[in-house]
Formats: structure tokens, C-alpha cells, sequence
């Protein structure tokens, strides 16, 4: 192979360029016709490049985020054992604590969307560092409310600040992890978050019956210290706006003048690889060669540049991602009725304390766990061997086969957890239809969590943050009817039901996989007819 063909660009000049979020081709001649520069930004060459740091560097990136993730998975369930405390002494009813809750869960869902949009032009680490902060300010005030009204309010801050590592977590994987590595280390990741539904009430019926409730707050504002001295010190930034489609988008946006007067010096590298004159490049692999673009200088964009919602509908307008995203709604609305409801059939039925309930929903997040990790690996196994089967070309498709495997026996799990429930049997039957559920259940959303990321190249931050709002307004939907349902028609009526979702849910990941591909295509194919048009 010949020594790399360098081309400098001026910044208007480099508006000639398009940036592809699919696998895309591009030949040798294509910088010096009039036809634009087709590359693939997923693999742009950056400088210090995240995906080649040592394993060492990416774990501790990854143990960093999963503690992040895990206090934000326990912010949402660790005050339910003190809800009877703070009734009493705030003066506040049952309806001011439900809101308390889901009102978190809809920050929680909602926010990321902003945060996302921040780090697509000003990086992880700052949005971390924000989020954090924001975090241990509504953590802290929590701790010291005197009035319901306050509560609410900050748990609501709460919230929005712990939201952030939901979706630019998940971008700082896919910053620094190829494609088929992304499965297990998402189902590494995942798994943190997923022990909060079982540690939360122990965690909080122990500090509600040592310390008061206050002391849950003042437990999550210390961790939260922790992880935000983390970040600072140890957490390098893993964002390369090369690979960022958002930030590309934001400097075409900028008016010709602004940008010609801010950067009319400056250069950008184009850097394409040939073979004795011909193209070698052609694939339709997600990881697609190395052979794009390099070294865009900054243009002082400020957040006054950020704008979430086109890049939302984006997301949103693509039927692949709409159809997944509904999925993973259902799923989370699933964790969230069965944890709430799980709580109060044992409270009830089984006369069970805080400590007592906590360690019979361990089976649930065990169960979570084991299937966030296992469920990855399975996935990244998958997308090798159909890639292998494929002539070594893949695309993201292929790892939603991966949910197959489990497809018949989930909802019958969600069927054994309903009766169960329903003839109060032995509290063994309950912990291992838990597990099982909970196992199965999450094998799924860690596949179709991966797909996300890799249908979305150049935006997967976004594309994680518009998924958490479709299941933030999903967990919010199932948080508030669960209960309701439970007194109408029973556990054994109401699981039943969520089996029935269960399987709509597996058609529609059917659907995706028989179908996305075709749909995925025609959306860049749309969006790249849109960019051509406004140029």
C-alpha cells in the first residue's frame, strides 16, 4: 500500500464533503473530481484515538461510568423504604410521594436528551462533571428539606443531574470499543444500573433504621463526591468531533460569513489510501476501513449552537430506531411495574420488612445482571459468527438475532412470576421466577441497546438519550397504573397482560430484524437528499 494522499481543505471548500453515518464506499479520484468526498465517520482517523488506548485505560473508563450509573440506578428505588418515614414527618400524603417518584423517573427519562446534545459539541468529560454536580446539589438539599414541596422539587434535580450517564455513557463505550466488542462491555456497563431495584431498598431500609431518612440522601451525595472526583482526576475525555455527525451538522450550519471569518485560516485534513490507483475501500461493514477524515480544526462553537430537536426527530423519523426504541420502553416499563408491585404483593401477603423485601428482589437484579452480561457477550458472538457466515461483511441488523435464543421463554417467565404471585406460594418460587424474568428480560435490552449505538453512528449519544426519553415516559405510564391494575385485577391478571407485551415486543424485534436494514437505508438515503438540498 502506498503512502497515504494528503488534501488540505479550506472551511468552505470542506462544506464539498460528505460525512456518511453508514458503510459507505470511496475511491481515490473522488477529492480531486467535483463530486463530494463520501467517508465513513464512524472510523474517522483522530488524533489520540480512544478506540486504540490500552485495555487498561478503557477499564478503569468503564468501571468509572458503571459506579456513575449504578448511584443513579439506586437514586430511583433506595427511598421507597422510607416513603412511611417521610410521610410522618414532612406532613406529606400518598400522592406527594408518587409524585416524588415519578417525577424523578420522568427527569431521569427526559434530560438526557439536553445532556447529549452538550456533549456532541463540548465532550463527555464536562457534561459528566455538570451532571454530577447538579446531582450532589439535589442529593444534598434533599437531606436538609423540610417541607414535601422541596422534596419534590429536588428530586426532580435529582434526577436530571443523574440522567446523564444513561446516554453518554453508553457514547463513551461506543467512543472507545470497535462495533464487535460493544455487547459485552455494554452488558459489563448495563449491568451496574440494574442492581439498583434490589440494592435500593436494602440499602435504604438499612440507613432509614440506623440513621433516619435523611441519611439515604446524605449516602447518595457522598457517592455521588466520589464520582465526581473520579471523573475530574482520572477520567480522560473520550470525544473526538471527527466522528461527531451533530457537531459536522452544527459547523454546516453556521453562516458562511460567521465561519469564513472565524476560521478562513484554518485547514482541514482529508486523508485517503491508495492501491496502484485503484479503490480498495469498498464494504459494507460496520467497521469499515480507517481511511477518513483527520484533524478538524475548532471554530468557537458555543452551546448557544446546540439545538437537541432536529437531531432528535432524526433519530425518531428513522423507523428502525422508533420500532427498537418502543421495545425498550416496554422492557423498562416492565422493571419498573414488576420492582413497585413486587414490593408491596411482599409487604402485604408475606408480611415482609424492608430488609426482608430487598434481599428477595436481589433475585431480580441478579437475575438483571447475569442477563446483561451474558446477553452481551451472546450478542457480540453473534454479530461475529453471521459476519464470518457473511464473507466478513456485516451490518447492524445481525446482532438482534441474538434475542432469538430467548424469545419463547420470556414471556413464559413473566406467565410463572403472575401465578406465582397470585397463589402465594413458597417465596422460593417467587425469587426464581424473579430471576428468571429479570435474566431474560434484560438478555433482550442489552442486544437491542448495542443495535441502537450501531445504527446510529455519529450520533449514538443522541440516539441513547432519545431512547431514554421514549422509556423515561414509559416507566413514568407503568409507575402510575401498576398499582391500580395490581388492586383491579390481581398480579396474576397483570403479568399476565405484561407476558402479552413481552411477545408484541418480540415481534416488533422481528420486524426490525427482517426489516431494518432496508428501513435504515432509505432514512440516510433521506437525510443525505435533505443535506444536499439546504446546501
Amino acid at each position: 500500500m502506498s503512502e497515504s494522499q494528503i488534501t488540505n481543505l479550506s472551511p468552505i471548500e470542506v462544506r464539498n464533503v460528505e460525512f456518511h453515518t453508514d458503510t459507505q464506499t470511496h475511491s481515490p479520484s473522488s477529492t480531486l473530481s467535483n463530486k463530494p468526498v463520501k467517508v465513513d465517520i464512524e472510523h474517522a482517523v483522530v488524533e489520540d484515538d480512544p478506540r486504540i488506548w490500552s485495555g487498561t485505560k478503557k477499564t478503569i473508563i468503564l468501571f468509572i461510568i458503571s459506579g456513575a450509573s449504578m448511584f443513579a440506578g439506586l437514586a430511583a428505588n433506595i427511598q421507597n423504604p422510607a416513603n412511611a418515614q417521610i410521610e410522618q414527618q414532612l406532613h406529606a400524603s400518598s400522592g406527594d410521594i408518587s409524585l416524588s417518584l415519578s417525577l424523578f423517573i420522568l427527569a431521569q427519562g427526559n434530560f438526557p436528551i439536553i445532556w447529549s446534545s452538550i456533549s456532541e459539541i463540548k465532550g463527555r468529560k464536562l457534561v459528566y462533571l455538570l451532571s454530577i454536580a447538579l446531582f450532589i446539589i439535589g442529593s444534598s438539599t434533599v437531606a436538609i428539606s423540610r417541607t414535601i414541596g422541596l422534596v419534590i422539587g429536588m428530586r426532580i434535580v435529582q434526577g436530571a443531574g443523574s440522567s446523564a450517564v444513561f446516554a453518554i455513557g453508553t457514547a463513551t463505550l461506543a467512543d472507545i470499543y470497535e462495533p464487535h466488542q460493544r455487547g459485552t462491555m455494554m452488558g459489563v456497563y448495563y449491568s451496574a444500573p440494574l442492581l439498583g431495584p434490589s440494592l435500593g431498598p436494602i440499602c435504604g431500609g438499612a440507613l432509614t433504621q440506623g440513621l433516619g431518612w435523611r441519611a439515604i440522601f446524605w449516602f447518595l451525595a457522598i457517592w455521588g463526591g466520589i464520582i465526581f472526583l473520579a471523573f475530574l482526576l482520572l477520567f480522560k475525555d473520550t470525544f473526538r468531533k471527527e466522528r461527531s455527525v451533530i457537531y459536522q451538522n452544527v459547523l454546516n450550519s453556521r453562516p458562511q460569513e460567521q465561519q469564513s471569518s472565524e476560521a478562513r485560516d484554518e485547514l482541514r485534513y482529508i486523508s485517503k489510501s491508495e492501491v496502484g490507483g485503484e479503490s480498495q475501500t469498498t464494504s459494507k461493514d460496520i467497521e469499515a476501513q480507517r481511511t477518513v477524515i483527520t484533524a478538524i480544526k475548532d471554530v468557537k462553537l458555543s452551546v448557544a449552537d446546540i439545538n437537541p430537536f432536529p437531531a432528535y426527530l432524526s433519530i425518531v423519523s428513522r423507523k428502525n430506531s422508533l420500532v427498537i426504541m418502543i421495545t425498550s420502553g416496554l422492557i423498562l416499563g416492565f422493571s419498573f411495574s414488576i420492582a413497585y408491585t413486587c414490593a408491596r404483593t411482599l409487604s402485604m401477603y408475606y408480611h415482609y420488612d424492608a430488609m426482608k423485601t430487598g434481599l428477595v428482589l436481589l433475585a431480580w437484579g441478579v437475575g438483571s445482571v447475569a442477563g446483561s452480561i451474558f446477553g452481551g457477550r451472546w450478542s457480540d458472538r453473534t454479530l461475529a459468527r453471521l459476519k464470518a457466515a457473511n464473507g466478513g461483511v456485516s451490518f447492524p441488523e445481525m446482532r438482534l438475532e441474538s434475542t432469538k435464543i430467548v424469545m419463547l421463554w420470556s414471556p413464559l417467565s413473566v406467565i410463572g412470576y403472575a401465578w406465582v404471585c397470585q397463589e402465594r406460594v413458597s417465596i422460593a418460587a417467587v425469587c426464581v421466577m424473579l430471576f428468571l424474568a429479570g435474566f431474560l428480560s434484560v438478555w433482550t435490552y442489552t442486544s437491542i441497546l448495542a443495535y441502537l449505538v450501531d445504527a446510529n453512528t455519529g450520533r449514538s449519544s443522541m440516539a441513547v438519550a432519545t431512547n431514554s426519553s421514549v422509556r423515561g415516559l414509559f416507566a413514568f405510564v407503568a409507575a402510575e397504573i401498576a398499582i391500580p391494575l395490581q388492586d383491579a385485577i390481581g398480579d396474576g391478571g397483570l403479568y399476565t397482560l405484561w407476558a402479552g407485551l413481552m411477545v408484541v415486543v418480540e415481534c416488533m424485534i422481528l420486524l426490525v430484524l427482517y426489516k431494518g436494514r432496508n428501513w435504515r437505508e432509505a432514512s440516510v438515503e433521506r437525510e443525505k437528499q435533505k443535506l444536499d438540498v439546504n446546501r
